[in-house]
């Protein structure tokens, strides 16, 4: 016999992300630090920051480095100035480690260009339009990041839909993802995993330990990664609108975007 519930959820509208109409700054979220005005140089900032990812160069010069940025916030409360905030912005990634990296002049920059890399547009071409399957290879991290993926494929993230899935094995996978900065021992099972996988295929850097370490050295990798996720670790919403930037879907500059809201949102 059909249940009331059952008759009622017929009618009930979707709970399902729309990715369409989602936006990179979530107020709720700490997101990356950013800087309203230059500063005084104490470099608490510098010195306290648990990856190194702020170099404060002078008063008016600061430094960040959001791939290696855990978004802990630590930076932003121990600012006496308050020249720091914690911008909500989420969407932190791109296809060159470089683009995430951010020189201030009195707390603006000027964005710079980057140009989509070879491998990533044979890519595109292959999952554009059908998806892709990814392997997960955690390696040596902290398990946040799987943490994430899983729940990137629950019904109101729901991965699948954005036609993006998880394999058992890199024979049937198009991409490998990895977490962790890679420890020795995990520096064969990678390499392993992505000699396994056909091309074209993405080497894809998923949370700020895969990026830089975190706060390890970071062990040998395959390649350079075609695609960097920042955050320890990144939401399941940000992972999946990375995934569509990757397969060309998401018109995104990481740097264009963030000037965008510092000009229109910061004061």
């Amino acid at each position: 016999m059909i249940s009331f519930y059952e008759i009622f959820n017929l009618f009930k509208k979707p709970q399902n992300m729309d990715y369409e109409k989602t936006s990179p700054v979530q107020l709720k979220a700490r997101g990356i630090p950013v800087p309203k005005s230059s500063c005084s140089g104490c470099t608490l900032c510098e010195k306290y920051c648990p990856t190194k990812a702020i170099k404060v160069e002078s008063k008016e010069k600061i430094r960040f480095d959001y791939g290696a940025c855990l978004q802990c916030g630590l930076c932003v409360e121990l600012c006496e100035e308050k020249a720091l905030i914690n911008s909500g912005f989420n969407y932190v990634f791109a296809f060159h480690k470089e683009e995430l990296t951010i020189e201030y002049q009195n707390g603006d920059f000027e964005p710079k260009e980057y140009p989509i890399p070879i491998n990533v547009q044979n890519f595109q071409k292959l999952t554009k339009n059908k998806g892709f399957n990814y392997r997960e290879v955690a390696a040596s991290g902290n398990n946040a990041v799987e943490y994430e993926l899983g729940a990137s494929f629950n019904n109101v993230f729901d991965s699948e839909s954005q036609m993006v899935r998880n394999v058992a094995s890199p024979k049937h996978a198009d991409a490998i993802l990895y977490s962790g900065p890679v420890g020795k021992n995990m520096e064969s099972p990678l390499n392993t995993a992505w000699e396994c996988t056909t091309e074209p295929k993405a080497l894809i850097a998923c949370g700020s330990e895969a990026i830089m370490g975190g706060v390890f050295a970071q062990g040998k990798l395959p390649k350079i990664p075609d695609l960097f996720i920042a955050g320890d670790p990144p939401r399941p919403d940000v992972i999946i609108q990375a995934f569509r930037y990757l397969m060309g879907k998401l018109q995104f500059h990481f740097q264009k975007k963030l000037k965008e809201y510092k000009q229109t949102q910061i004061r």
